[in-house]
């Protein structure tokens, strides 16, 4: 692949650094903001702790519209914009109320990124590398949650104030960010449906010289062409209805694992299972190498085997890993039995869902849909993503973690028949022969192919 493709995938996916940062960082002050604020388990669980996360749903909700409207790339260059509001904004405030509000603010960035970034790269890739390039975005995801455990076991011992610092660290890589997604020029498929035929043919030229430019120019434009003659339809149009359901499920099943409530309370689950503070902490370090190398793994197979495989891989590794966590915490094992079937579950999910959902759902809607479906998409799994970790404390303390982790499992069982029975294999296929594929008629085939 030509340099300049890599610079580009690259830098778009560092969005995915934050959103990876921006979502864990938040771990290493949680026990700690609880004790400052004496705050109840409800409040902290929905106020303090998961109001990222609501503001990720809006951004998701109402992502897809700039990322059609204005460009990939300028909403791309406001979510570096978000985050290093509310990183500076986190660092300084002293209520609650004001930290929930930045945390919002940080969290509008999150869910407009898994909008932008996976449709900005979906579209400049060829299809043979489709995969891996989106999903380096994920690959950033993980590196961010690593670089934020790593940093905040760094930054625990220094004194009351160490949240502080923990969260405010973040506007380094922000502001940097925001300054490299200027540099990167705009999709061309973009381009295309703006009118600005010279500039696409410029960016596919510089983006594949090895291809076929006038034919790759053609087909993107004749769909495009194709779909404005349908007129003023939406997503929710009943010929999109199984696309729909696509993304609706691959969302809901990434969150229903349990991944984000065990990325965020990752040092509290190490110490409900017996481990010290500050074996939690560096235990929580584990996690993120575990994800990370996992990821690698994952964005090496994409393009290989295929998303569906990796799907089939994710889920057995999920049903066993969540299984034995349950039963580390039911029949009380000690030691470190729940941190190696965590680490298991961490490595399942990262080959598995981590690697293929924004990839997949970057790929399956039309293009000029492909904002306002990610945006579908992404707001089905950021609902989710801020209802479970909000009332993991809760459940912690009423059911227990042994029934938390088997309702997880069990619903791990289904998604594992999704993989089998619904989802189709989107390796090697154009975005616009995918289209085609998916829609009405042809959906079931497809999916069983």
């Amino acid at each position: 692949m030509p340099k300049q493709l890599w610079i580009w995938s690259i830098t778009a996916a560092l969005a995915g650094f934050l959103f990876g940062f921006d979502t864990v960082v938040i771990s290493g002050a949680d026990q700690q903001l609880q004790d400052l604020w004496q705050s109840s388990d409800l409040f902290h669980g929905m106020v303090v702790m998961a109001m990222a996360l609501w503001g990720t749903v809006v951004g998701a909700l109402v992502g897809g519209y700039p990322t059609n409207k204005y460009g990939r790339k300028t909403t791309l260059i406001w979510i570096g914009v978000l985050y290093t509001v509310s990183a500076i904004g986190c660092a300084v405030v002293s209520d609650p109320y004001s930290f929930a509000f930045f945390r919002f603010v940080g969290g509008l960035g999150v869910g407009a990124s898994t909008i932008a970034a996976p449709a900005y790269i979906s579209e400049i890739a060829p299809r043979a590398h489709r995969g891996k390039l989106v999903g380096l975005y994920q690959f950033n995801i993980v590196f961010g949650i690593l670089v934020a455990f790593f940093s905040n076991y760094l930054l625990s011992g220094i004194g009351e104030g160490a949240w502080r610092w923990m969260l405010g660290i973040e506007a380094v890589p922000a502001i940097a960010y925001t300054f490299f997604a200027m540099t990167i020029p705009r999709s061309p498929r973009w381009l295309i449906m703006q009118g600005r035929f010279d500039e696409a043919r410029q960016v596919l030229m510089l983006a594949d010289p090895n291809r076929d430019i006038d034919a790759a120019f053609a087909q993107m434009k004749g769909e495009i062409d194709e779909e404005a003659k349908a007129g003023d339809v939406t997503i929710f149009d009943k010929r999109f209805r199984f696309i729909l359901m696509l993304a609706f499920f691959i969302a809901f099943f990434n969150q229903m694992s349990g991944i984000n409530a065990i990325l965020y309370y990752a040092p509290r689950i190490f110490q409900e299972a017996g481990l010290g503070e500050s074996t939690a902490l560096l235990s929580s370090i584990g996690v993120g190498a575990v994800n990370m190398i996992a990821t690698g793994i994952g964005v090496y197979l994409i393009d290989r085997v295929g998303r569906k495989t990796l799907m089939y891989i994710g889920s057995i590794g999920y049903i066993f890993s969540l299984t034995m966590v349950a039963l580390a915490f039911g029949l009380g094992w000690g030691g470190l039995w729940v941190p190696f079937f965590l680490f298991f579950f961490i490595a399942s999910h990262a080959i598995g869902q981590g690697t293929v959902i924004w990839v997949f759902i970057s790929e399956i809607f039309p293009n000029r849909l492909r904002g306002y479906g990610q945006s579908f998409g992404s707001s089905v799994h950021w609902l989710l993503a801020a209802a479970v970790p909000a009332f993991i404390p809760v459940a912690f303390g009423t059911i227990g973690p042994a029934a938390v982790f088997a309702i997880f499992a069990a619903t791990m069982v289904l998604q594992l028949l999704f993989v089998a029975f619904m989802m189709p294999e989107t390796k090697g296929v154009s975005l616009e022969d995918l289209a085609r594929q998916l829609i009405g008629k042809d959906a079931r085939k497809a999916a069983i192919a």
